[in-house]
Parts: C-alpha cells; sequence; structure tokens
C-alpha cells in the first residue's frame, strides 16, 4: 500500500521540477537572444525577445516568413504589452481587458517606438495575454512578453508537438519546451480592438 501510494505523488513531483528546469532554461536561451519552441492554446510556438532585432529577423527567416506581415506578442499580464500599445479608451479597453487571460488575441494601435519588425507594414500591433500556464509561465520567467508565432514554415502546418517542431526545424531552434497544446482547433482569434472587427475566426 504504501508504495502505491507514494511512489505516483513523487513522480508528479518530479516531473513536475524537470519542466520547471526546462521552463527555466528556456527563458535563459530567450535572454541570450535564442529562438525557442513551445505550447500553446491551439499549436506550438516559435517566440523569442521582441526587442532583440537579431532573434527577430532571425526567427522571421526560419520561418520564411515575410517582415511585412508582422508578428504577435504573447504575455502573462497585460502589463508586459504596455512598451509595445498605445492607450485604448477605457470602454474598448474594459472590453480587451476581459477576454484575457485566455485563447483571444486583440489588433491594439502600436506605439510609434514599437519594432517594425513586429507590426510589419500595419499600425497595430497583435497581442494576448495567454491562459497557457507554459506561456505564462516563460513571460513570467523572462520578465517580458514575447513573441507568438507558429511553428511552421510559411504555408505548411503548424507544429502540434514538440516532435513536430524538432523534425520541421531540428537545430535551427535553440531550444524546444515539451508539454500539450490546449486542444483548440483553429489558432486564436482576432479582432481590432478598436472597432471589434473580427479579423480572423
Amino acid at each position: 500500500m504504501f508504495k502505491k501510494t507514494v511512489l505516483p505523488a513523487l513522480k508528479v513531483q518530479e516531473r513536475r521540477i524537470r519542466y520547471k528546469n526546462e521552463l527555466s532554461i528556456a527563458a535563459q536561451c530567450v535572454r541570450a537572444g535564442g529562438i525557442i519552441a513551445y505550447p500553446t492554446e491551439a499549436v506550438f510556438g516559435l517566440g523569442c525577445d521582441p526587442q532583440d532585432e537579431d532573434a527577430v529577423q532571425r526567427l522571421l527567416h526560419i520561418k520564411r516568413r515575410l517582415p511585412s506581415k508582422g508578428l504577435i506578442l504573447v504575455a502573462s499580464r497585460f502589463n508586459q504589452l504596455l512598451p509595445y500599445c498605445e492607450t485604448l479608451p477605457e470602454d474598448r479597453l474594459e472590453i480587451v481587458r476581459s477576454s484575457w487571460p485566455g485563447p483571444y488575441t486583440w489588433l491594439i494601435p502600436a506605439k510609434k517606438t514599437c519594432p517594425v519588425l513586429l507590426t510589419g507594414s500595419h499600425t497595430s500591433i497583435a497581442v494576448r495575454v495567454s491562459a497557457h500556464p507554459a506561456v505564462r509561465a516563460l513571460c513570467q520567467l523572462c520578465g517580458h512578453a514575447l513573441v507568438s508565432t507558429s511553428a511552421n514554415r510559411s504555408h505548411d502546418k503548424p507544429a502540434l508537438s514538440s516532435a513536430e517542431v524538432f523534425v520541421e526545424f531540428g537545430n535551427d531552434v535553440n531550444y524546444i519546451v515539451s508539454g500539450t497544446i490546449r486542444g483548440k482547433k483553429k489558432p486564436t482569434t482576432i479582432r481590432d480592438a478598436m472597432s471589434g472587427k473580427l479579423i480572423r475566426a
């Protein structure tokens, strides 16, 4: 009876410790200018420090993504997005914040100081406060928002597991966090924060 009740609990604790170590290593990688892959709500994502221009350019290169398209930022709390977003009217801000944390991405007018590699050819920046525990932990450990773009080459299907990321990108990615996606069948919806217009269902 002793072994049956205690050992499974120890195994769970060991898995949690190993996963915390993974997240810590991934955060260190981001701080060092690396690109990481991690689970999000619907697919595995690729991420880096949004303020590291070299890292963002390398991410766009390995994805074969046009810089003009812009990128999404994810955060663990709204304050991490403030360096990139203009202030919204109170009524629109309330709507946006009431959807977070959750699988909802909003287009918010970008500050003039926002890096052009993040906005692309747009005047807005796509942002989300995620409810996924791995994303939240990574942003907390890094102390800032992360770039989040699907782990795939442009026009290919996004990776749904860490194994698929490795097959697709191999050494192009500096670190791959294990874990599972949240089971959403589609990427997060995108809406314009000022008008409420649905951009991506």
